[in-house]
């Protein structure tokens, strides 16, 4: 997957700025907290309005919480912390979803049947990790699946911003592909349940 090999070495470059952070008082849980208002005000502020473009670039920024937040968890005594762990993986569904439903509303607002999709890979975006929480419960792994969730961050985020370049096609292309490639996560998860519980 793309996110086990270019998330290791952002990880290393960002390491000395989430080392800084920790000197300076700032915890994982208030870097958390920051990118996800940041990614939720800018999602339904600029796609609804269709600024594609900019909108998409001032949630990169703030998405990269996510990583620095991450960084500083594991470089700290707060690295075991389920609190912390609870509360990424719950701000990861609500900065997701808070995309997908901006460019939701942006597609209503143009009488745009593409709003269908997008709402589509809402719902597999859900459940992608609603299936692997719900396996681990039975102590079942299931983090496997054809795209999980950077990639389908990168497709969506890239789609988003190429449109707003007045790239023609992208965004539609960009949204039937995560939603093609959500239910074959899904389906894939289901599967490795379903074997392991047989």
């Amino acid at each position: 997957m793309i996110s086990s090999t270019v998330k290791p070495a952002v990880t290393r470059l960002i390491t000395p700025v989430a080392s800084f952070a920790l000197r300076i008082g700032i915890t994982p849980n208030a870097v958390t907290w920051v990118g996800a208002i940041g990614v939720v005000v800018s999602a339904l502020y600029f796609y609804p309005r269709g600024q594609l473009f900019v909108g998409t670039a001032v949630i990169f920024v703030f998405a990269l919480s996510d990583l620095f937040d991450g960084t500083m968890a594991r470089i700290s005594k707060s690295g075991a912390s389920k609190w912390g762990s609870f509360l990424d993986s719950t701000i990861d569904r609500i900065t997701d979803s808070s995309i997908l439903i901006g460019l939701t509303i942006y597609c209503i607002s143009l009488d745009d049947s593409l709003s269908v999709v997008v709402l589509v890979t809402l719902v597999t975006g859900m459940l992608v990790p609603y299936i692997r929480a719900k396996a681990e419960i039975y102590a079942i792994e299931c983090t496997s699946g054809i795209a999980e969730r950077t990639e389908r961050l990168m497709i969506s985020m890239s789609a988003i911003a190429l449109d707003g370049l007045g790239v023609p096609y992208v965004l539609t292309g960009g949204m039937w592909l995560l939603a093609i490639l959500g239910f074959i996560t899904v389906g894939q998860r289901m599967i490795i349940v379903k074997r392991a519980v047989h």
